[in-house]
């Protein structure tokens, strides 16, 4: 368009000097005769006609023409890529796997060691330990797959079902009464009711509220599990719970479930309890949790009672401090009793433990746990006998799913309850080193 204004810009100059030269010629010639007028007025409308076809020329030199059926259009200039200012944003539609999943969210581990026992004991296995029981060879701790639909105000139905196969899993579920029951780890509907700020209601199988610690390893601070982990408090419950947060910093939660580990219960009766989690700030938190009720066969009157306090401190961003304590009671059962000669009519648990983990940075972590158990009754763990145990644990985080856990762990007692050698000569302790790789993954990291 810059040489179509510059072209006219040159005509318009050419008439205005031809005007001015046939001025001053009129002034010194005649008027012209009719027949030259006619003439110049027929070259002035050629020139005319000579201009608006150079318009229309230079028009479609700068207009592009519109795209036919087999000419692709041109792709839109940059500025109709940019949302317009004030108009809400099209959110972009989820593709491959999380699209194809919604809300639900699917996730798992593999959990696999190697155990090393200086006692070298004939069964090879570590006496009075849960999970990482093998031990002077590889172990496959276990392999859990979940399928988890959380629930809030807005979609208030959901669902969670982790199935769990390997040592811990056989350890979870010893004696399973069905097939199914075996690998289900947990499985349980989730319902908010519209109560309040909302009342989340679970049914089914689920891990119990009780302890410091759960059953996946790479939830802990330290690999193996604590004493009052393996003895104090059961795995899992099955039935309904409640839970109503008031505010951000206290909740509380109800439960009503057939016992401690059995799904299909052995009495009429059911254990209850509750749940109350206090949080003040972000470095402080304290949950109380207690359950009671009939855990012996076909009676419904001789209850078994659990009381368990965890205190949590972040004095910084970098360490932090948990403190778990347990007491716990139940009467003998009475043929129980007798066959074995026990002279106490009640029998009494409790345990103490202490946690302790430093983190530099996201890569590297040391975690120390130290503990105290009482079993002088030998309900929980076979023997009367009082425990205790101390655990280091040096963590590598190899990638954001890649967790290696190096850890020595020395336990003791005074019951001379450990094994040592291929004759099992009975001992008062024993040392264990533990190297765990941990791999964890969760569709959630591909949205």
């Amino acid at each position: 368009m810059g040489c179509f204004h510059r072209g006219l810009a040159f005509i318009a100059a050419c008439l205005i000097l031809a005007s001015s030269a046939a001025a001053q010629d009129q002034a010194t010639t005649p008027p012209p005769s009719n027949e030259a007028i006619l003439q110049h007025l027929q070259a002035l409308e050629k020139e005319v006609q000579d201009l608006r076809a150079q318009v229309t020329a230079l028009k479609s030199a700068s207009t592009p023409e519109p795209a036919s059926a087999s000419t692709p259009a041109a792709p839109p200039p940059a500025q109709a890529l940019v949302a317009t200012p004030g108009a809400p944003a099209a959110a972009p539609a989820p593709t491959g796997l999380a699209g194809l999943l919604g809300n639900t969210t699917l996730s798992g581990f593999v959990d696999t060691y190697y155990g090393y026992n200086s006692n070298h004991p004939g069964t090879l296995a570590n006496s009075l330990r849960n999970f990482d029981v093998a031990t002077n060879q590889f172990g496959l701790n276990m392999i859990e797959l979940v399928a988890d639909k959380s629930v809030d105000n807005t979609n208030r139905l959901g669902y969670h079902i982790a199935l769990g196969f390997g040592q811990a899993e056989s350890i979870v579920n010893p004696a399973p009464t069905t097939a199914l029951d075996q690998y289900l780890k947990e499985g349980y509907l989730e319902y908010m009711a519209p109560v309040g700020k909302g009342l989340q209601v679970n049914v089914g199988k689920f891990v119990t509220p009780a302890g410091a610690e759960v059953i996946e390893s790479k939830d802990n601070w330290n690999y193996s599990r604590s004493l009052l982990f393996s003895f104090a408090i059961p795995y899992f419950h099955f039935g309904a719970s409640a839970k109503y947060a008031f505010n951000p910093k206290f909740a509380i939660t109800t439960y009503v479930v057939n016992g401690w580990n059995n799904t299909i219960d052995n009495s009429t009766g059911k254990t209850a309890g509750f749940s109350a989690a206090w949080t003040p700030n972000a470095k402080f938190s304290i949950t109380e949790t207690y359950l009671a009720g009939p855990v012996l066969n076909n009676d419904n009157s001789d209850f078994r009672q659990l009381t368990d306090t965890v205190i949590a401190y972040n004095p910084t961003a970098k360490l932090s401090l948990v403190a778990n304590y347990d007491y716990g009671r139940q009467p003998f059962d009475a043929p129980y009793q007798s066959a074995h000669e026990i002279p106490f009519a009640l029998a009494k648990w409790s345990g103490l433990a202490g946690y302790a983990k430093y983190a530099p940075n996201d890569k590297w972590a040391f975690a120390l746990r130290g503990e105290y158990f009482d079993d002088n009754q030998g309900l929980m763990t076979g023997t009367s006998q009082e425990l205790n145990e101390f655990t280091a644990t040096l963590q590598r985080t190899i990638s954001s799913k890649l967790i290696s856990r190096l850890e020595f762990r020395r336990d003791s007692t005074d019951a001379r309850t450990f094994l040592r050698g291929p004759d099992e000569t009975p001992t008062s302790g024993q040392n264990t080193v533990t190297l765990g790789l941990v791999y964890a993954f969760s569709s959630a990291d591909a949205k």
